[in-house]
């Protein structure tokens, strides 16, 4: 697989989220999003770089557009999976069902950019999620807020596709200045909407 890849349902999920986020704005991003680069399964980092620079410059609209395109890719990813292994992994226990779907959404992340690396603990009920040379934390300079809405949205939504409703918390950002994008999750709270630690 080509490190300077895009997965493709990280791709589409981005493209619907700017969709039904930014609906005047799509034909501007759809020169990069659509077209040959998307049949062949992504695009390739240079015209998604783009993309992110050009929603980054939108200002908050750039977090609603991450947080709804993670909830689709969690809504895809899952209802990718073979059901017997839906099944299957909703016979476990919670605690084993939640390291399961934690792996699944670390797969998830490395599927959508080959180059990011993703790391999970976990213990005592609460989850660590290290994502390493996350693609949209991929900046020129230090952004001010924290960039990694995407990842904590799929993770929490596909922690919530199997009956696993957790508070998912974004602790650190390469993009705005941290080693690595650290994403937190609660596994013993109910779910909450997606917040960013105040620095």
């Amino acid at each position: 697989m080509n490190d300077a890849h895009v997965g493709r349902v990280l791709v589409a999920a981005l493209h619907q989220a700017i969709t039904e986020e930014l609906p005047t704005r799509i034909d501007f991003y759809e020169h990069w999003l659509l077209g040959e680069r998307l049949r062949d399964g992504g695009v390739q980092l240079a015209p998604m770089s783009a993309v992110l620079g050009f929603l980054r410059a939108e200002g908050a609209p750039y977090h609603v557009v991450m947080r709804k395109a993670g909830a689709l890719a969690a809504d895809w990813t899952v209802g990718a999976l073979p059901a017997m292994r839906r099944k299957t992994l909703g016979m476990l226990p919670a605690w084993w069902r939640a390291r399961a779907v934690l792996k699944l959404a670390a797969k998830a992340v490395i599927d959508g950019y080959p180059q990011s690396r993703a790391v999970v603990k976990v213990r005592r009920g609460q989850a660590r999620i290290e994502i390493h040379h996350s693609l949209f934390c991929r900046v020129r300079e230090a952004q001010p807020a924290a960039q990694c809405d995407f990842h904590v949205a799929m993770i929490s939504g596909m922690l919530a596709a199997f009956d696993l409703p957790a508070a998912g918390v974004i602790e650190g950002c390469a993009g705005s200045g941290g080693g690595a994008c650290v994403v937190t999750v609660d596994l013993t709270a109910p779910a909450l909407p997606v917040e960013v630690a105040s620095s």
